[in-house]
């Protein structure tokens, strides 16, 4: 990939649009390991949180050793926050990390592709629309590869890379080649509604709500059983608030309508946990009550 040096030596010119839950969390995590980034968001209000929420995150990864070596990048350059999507001109690869909108990340793909040279990997982040769907309407889908960051990104290690039939060797070497010089260690699929790792969670997360909505057992009940019978180190639903409520019913959503497995449908009870503000940590209630939005 095209780089500058710096002391530490290569250095991406990494953006990432999107500075939500998983944009500051990959920032984060970029930053942990070393790397500026650029952080691009048209909402200033959501951007004017940004660098005080992954600051945070980093503070976070430094107490658990989430980092190779504890860090502290504040000097000027280390993170760049920016409403101009211009800013991706001159990138050596672009995160997408906006809302689980098909729509909306095939429009974003389609202004990245006119923005930025051929051969720049267009990566997004999602974690079930097929990537080969969003690249669709891109001017170059050999570019565009797919990457599923577990939350929080800066402490998960792994990544599901999610490569469509257009996705070219190169663009899945330069992706595999960034990630593991951000510590993370790559798995690649092929493209599929949800992929593995939401084709196998999600739908075990939906069956563990409605279990509880039919009062079969309480939260705590479900979540002790699978923990402590079969291993699960969360619990389904604690892990769906760390996901996000209405995360988990658009991801459901886009099982369903792209498989056309009904079952996958989000139940009744997540659809309302959604509707009523009720979205995990990042909101400070969901399935638990956590006092505080959570970073």
């Amino acid at each position: 990939m095209d780089t500058n040096t710096d002391a530490r030596g290569p250095v991406d010119r990494l953006v990432i649009v999107g500075a939500g839950v998983m944009g500051t969390g990959i920032a984060a995590m970029v930053l942990g390991q070393g790397l500026p980034v650029v952080l691009v968001d048209q909402d200033a209000t959501v951007l004017g949180t940004a660098a005080d929420r992954v600051h945070r995150q980093i503070r976070h990864g430094n107490l658990l050793g989430a980092f190779s070596e504890p860090t502290d990048p504040t000097g000027p350059g280390d993170l760049v926050l920016t409403q101009d999507l211009e800013a991706v001109s001159g990138a050596s690869a672009v995160i997408e990390a906006i809302v689980e909108e098909a729509a909306a990340k095939t429009k974003l793909l389609t202004e990245l592709s006119d923005r930025v040279p051929p051969g720049t990997p267009l990566i997004t982040n999602t974690s079930g629309i097929p990537v080969d769907e969003l690249a669709d309407s891109t001017a170059r889908p050999e570019d565009v590869i797919g990457t599923h960051f577990m939350n929080p990104a800066y402490l998960i290690g792994m990544v599901e890379t999610v490569r469509g039939p257009r996705t070219s060797e190169l663009t899945l070497e330069r992706v595999s080649e960034l990630l593991g010089r951000l510590g993370r260690r790559v798995i690649v699929v092929q493209d599929s509604p949800g992929f593995v790792t939401s084709r196998l969670l999600h739908p075990l997360i939906n069956d563990a709500a409605r279990l509880v909505a039919a009062g079969t057992a309480p939260v705590e009940a479900v979540d002790q059983l699978m923990q402590g019978c079969l291993g699960h180190p969360t619990g389904p639903l604690r892990t769906a608030d760390l996901i996000g409520i209405d995360n988990l019913v658009d991801a459901l959503g886009v099982l369903a309508a792209r498989t056309g497995n009904a079952h996958y449908r989000p139940c009744e009870l997540l659809v309302e946990m959604a509707r009523a503000g009720r979205l995990g940590r990042k909101s400070g209630s969901g399935f638990y009550e956590y006092g505080e939005v959570a970073l």
